[in-house]
Order: C-alpha cells, then sequence, then structure tokens
C-alpha cells in the first residue's frame, strides 16, 4: 500500500511519490538552543523519527537532515543576560537536546549541520537572489539585506495569505525596507550591542544571516536542489517556512515537494513555550515517569492533533504502555524469548494513512489482549500462535520506537535510569524470591506479608505457570 501523508502545501492527504525510487530525503526543523529543550520541542523530533523509521519499514532508504540553530537573536539576549558567550551557551544547550532526544530513543539523523557552519553557502544563496531583482540592500547604511516579498508573486502560497493580509516582519529594524513585510536574509554586525564573534565578513558588510535563510541553506546543502519531505512544528508555517520556500523558489530550487507539520503541546490552553513560562523541561520530567512511557504518550496521539499535556494523562499513558511491555515480558518467559515479527495488516494500513498512530496503537492493545488469552490458556498448541503475536507485538513497537528489549531501553535511555532500572529489578526479584522460599515452606503469612509490601511500593506481582512476574502499577 502506498503511504498518504497531510501536505501541508496543498491542504490534502495524498501519495507519497519520492523523487527518487527507493529513496526519501527529508529536512526537519531543528531548534534553536538558547535553552533546555522541553516537551513541546521533543514532540516534533519524536513524531518524525516515527515517520522516518515507517519509510524505512516500507523499503525507503532515508537520508534524514535535522538542524540545529546555533546563532540568533534569542540566543545572543540570552547569553547577554547570562554574561556569557553566546557560543558557550549554544553549545551547552545542544548538549542538553543531544540528552534529550538520546533519552526518548530518537535516532541520530544522517546529517545534523550547525547554521554557523554554512555562513557561505547562505551568503551565496543571498547572492544570487540580488542578482535576480528578489533581494536587496538596505539603504539605511546597516548592512541588512532583505528579501522584497512584493518581487515574488507567489509570496504566501504555502499558508494561502495575500501580503496585503500579513503582518510586518519583526526580525529587523523597519526604516531599512521598502514593505514591512520584507524578511532579513542578512543583519549587519551592531557593534554597539552585539559581539564581534557573531559577525562573519560577507559583500555586505560584516553580520549574520537570518534564520529563514540558514535553514533553506542547510537543507539545499544536503538534500539538494529539489527533496521529498520539510517538516517542523506548525507554529513554524509562518513566517518561517513560508520565506524558505520564497527565498528557496526564487533563488532557483525547486525545495521541499511535500510539507509536514506537527501540531502543538498545549499547556492550559496554550502553546507550550519558553516565553508563557509554562514550559516542562525533558529532565524534570523523566525526575517522576520513565523516557519510554513519555515517548509512548508522544506517540499515540497523531501528530497533527494538539495534545493537552497533563501528567495524568501521562501516567494513564505509562500504564497502557506497561500492560503492553508486561505481556512481551511474559511470553518472553514462556517461549524463551520473543523475535522481532510481522507488523498486523491493520497496523500497517493506519501508519499509511498519514501516520494514523492512535488507531495504530488500538491495532497494539488488541494484539496485546489476544496474547494475555494465549497466555492463560497455555496449552501447546497455542505456543505458534503467541510466538506470532508476541513478535508482532515487538515489530510494531520498534516502529514506534518502543521496544522494550531495544538495547536502548535495556539501559534505560540514560545511563542513570538504567542503573535505577537494574537497582529496582534486583531488589524485587531479590524480594519475589524470598516470597517463594516462604510459600515453599508453607508459610503463608511471610509470603503474603512480602507481596503486602512490594504492593505498597506500586509494585504488581503476578504468578504465572513459569513464576511470578512484576510490573509498576
Amino acid at each position: 500500500m502506498t503511504i498518504r501523508l497531510h501536505d501541508t502545501a496543498t491542504r490534502e492527504v495524498r501519495d507519497f511519490v519520492p523523487l527518487q525510487a527507493g529513496k526519501a530525503g527529508i529536512y526537519l526543523c531543528g531548534l534553536t538552543v538558547q535553552s533546555e529543550p522541553h516537551v513541546g520541542h521533543v514532540r516534533s523530533a519524536v513524531n518524525f523519527d516515527v515517520l522516518r523509521r515507517w519509510l524505512a519499514h516500507r523499503g525507503h532508504e532515508v537520508t534524514f537532515i535535522r538542524n540545529v540553530t546555533d546563532i540568533d537573536d534569542k540566543i545572543l539576549v540570552k547569553s547577554a543576560e547570562q554574561g556569557r558567550p553566546w557560543y558557550n551557551l549554544a553549545y551547552l544547550m545542544r548538549r542538553e537536546l543531544d540528552r534529550a532526544y538520546d533519552a526518548l530513543n530518537v535516532e541520530p539523523p544522517t546529517y545534523e549541520p550547525l547554521a554557523t557552519g554554512h555562513v557561505p553557502e547562505m551568503i551565496e544563496i543571498i547572492g544570487r537572489l540580488i542578482t535576480a531583482g528578489n533581494a536587496y540592500v538596505a539603504e539605511d547604511g546597516s548592512g541588512d539585506v532583505y528579501f522584497d516579498v512584493r518581487s515574488w508573486p507567489a509570496y504566501g502560497e504555502l499558508t494561502g495569505q495575500r501580503v496585503e493580509d500579513m503582518s510586518p516582519a519583526e526580525d529587523a529594524d523597519p526604516r531599512g525596507k521598502r514593505d514591512p513585510r520584507d524578511f532579513a536574509l542578512w543583519k549587519g554586525w551592531k557593534k554597539e550591542t552585539e559581539p564581534e564573534s557573531a559577525a562573519w565578513p560577507s559583500p555586505w558588510g560584516p553580520g549574520r544571516p537570518g534564520w529563514h535563510i540558514e535553514c533553506s541553506a542547510m537543507a539545499l546543502k544536503y538534500l539538494g536542489a529539489a527533496f521529498d519531505i520539510h517538516a517542523g512544528g506548525v507554529d513554524l508555517r509562518f513566517p518561517h517556512h513560508e520565506n524558505e520556500q520564497a527565498q528557496s523558489r526564487a533563488a532557483g530550487y525547486g525545495f521541499a515537494g511535500t510539507w509536514l507539520h506537527n501540531a502543538w503541546i498545549t499547556t492550559a490552553g496554550e502553546k507550550m513555550s519558553k516565553s508563557l513560562g509554562n514550559s516542562l523541561t525533558i529532565p524534570a520530567v523523566l525526575e517522576r515517569t520513565r523516557a519510554i512511557d513519555l515517548r509512548f504518550y508522544l506517540v499515540s496521539a497523531h501528530y497533527r492533533s494538539h495534545v493537552e499535556f497533563s501528567f495524568e494523562a501521562l501516567d494513564e499513558a505509562a500504564a497502557g504502555f506497561q500492560r503492553i511491555e508486561h505481556f512481551l515480558h511474559r511470553a518472553a518467559d514462556v517461549l524463551g524469548g520473543v523475535d522481532v515479527g510481522d507488523v498486523d495488516p491493520r497496523f500497517a494500513e493506519a501508519m499509511d494513512d498519514d501516520l494514523g498512530t492512535p488507531a495504530a496503537v488500538a491495532v497494539l492493545h488488541d494484539a496485546v489482549r489476544e496474547g494475555n488469552k494465549l497466555l492463560a490458556g497455555g496449552s501447546e498448541g497455542e505456543s505458534s500462535e503467541l510466538r506470532r503475536t508476541a513478535g508482532s507485538v515487538r515489530a510494531m513497537l520498534a516502529v514506534m520506537g518502543l521496544d522494550p528489549f531495544d538495547p536502548h531501553w535495556a539501559r534505560g535511555g540514560s545511563g542513570a535510569e538504567g542503573r535505577l532500572t537494574e537497582a529496582v529489578d534486583a531488589l524485587v526479584s531479590g524480594l519475589l524470591e524470598q516470597r517463594e522460599a516462604a510459600r515453599a515452606a508453607k508459610d503463608f503469612a511471610t509470603a503474603d506479608a512480602i507481596r503486602d509490601q512490594v504492593k505498597a511500593a506500586g509494585v504488581e506481582v503476578e504468578d504465572t505457570p513459569t513464576g511470578p512476574t512484576w510490573s509498576v502499577r
């Protein structure tokens, strides 16, 4: 079956046909590394990690580029407030971002370019736009260079807007602009307020690139003049992605064939953001829940649906995932291991329909219910069916990056969490061995007391034909 995706540009779900058979090029707008990543930030990375995995599962060779914006107005402001070099702040926050991605089992991209490493490519594109008459150097002596939105008739086509209805751009002093909606391609160095290290030489004087030109240059360098998919958060549609498309096509490049956007995570009805002060950083969230449970929570919602974050909803999702996980561990005990099998056809149908993860998760739960019935039956004739069901569950979870037998999760997603998991397992297993010894000696009072002790700690014990198993409630 052909994978169908909702293209933001055409506003319809249509068949995904890659430019090259068997290959797919994806560019994901990464983060501006100004502060610690929060749950809203990582949703985009998790959602499109699932897309990447599903395309690979369907046989595509995927080139996945995810950039890092490490020079930007916000970084300069934030670093000045903290009294540290801007590049130091960017580097430290990038390391925090890498840790968050790793904790949530987001696969490393094919390449992760830094904006600061691609200034020559940006200058080249700006020069092409000036030559073509789509950009101009400000006449106020600032050294700024702007894209002339009136010179490009298709400006606004990505978001379906007319220039007359757009708000003025907010990324530079309007005095040097021909039209208030023109946006900055190059920002002249302001030596009174900006560090010299944040300026690069250019034909228009020292300065630094605008945000939009950064992504165009990096996408074009690593994916070519035309590529399959450009992805990012819905808040980037305008002005960022609108401007990316306009400047890239005006410079003579086909650019992205399909645009995909994930929706916000909100708290109290508002987009989760640092500026609103309602962000929840990944380390803080992982202090109270496992990374694999957080990933399941993010994956279970459709990527285009808004999610109202709450710890109650996260706990409910975690309980649901732990039921899936518990089934796999029980099946592995009975079967002596579970190999990855084939995904359920209904799961594949859901994923092919614009990454329909809610329907796909429903198929997972159905498979687990069937698997638990087979475990309860326990007959030899049902073991082959149990093996097939458990293998299918593993395969479906692997597509979502949630296979609990993946070595990544075996180490807990991060060193500290992995060591904690191992320690808890050792402690609970030791208590269960004591309980089994008490039961063998017919000391049922001691056995019951141990069971009550682990239950009070939030651990459920289930007696099975192959011995007791445990899971966190």
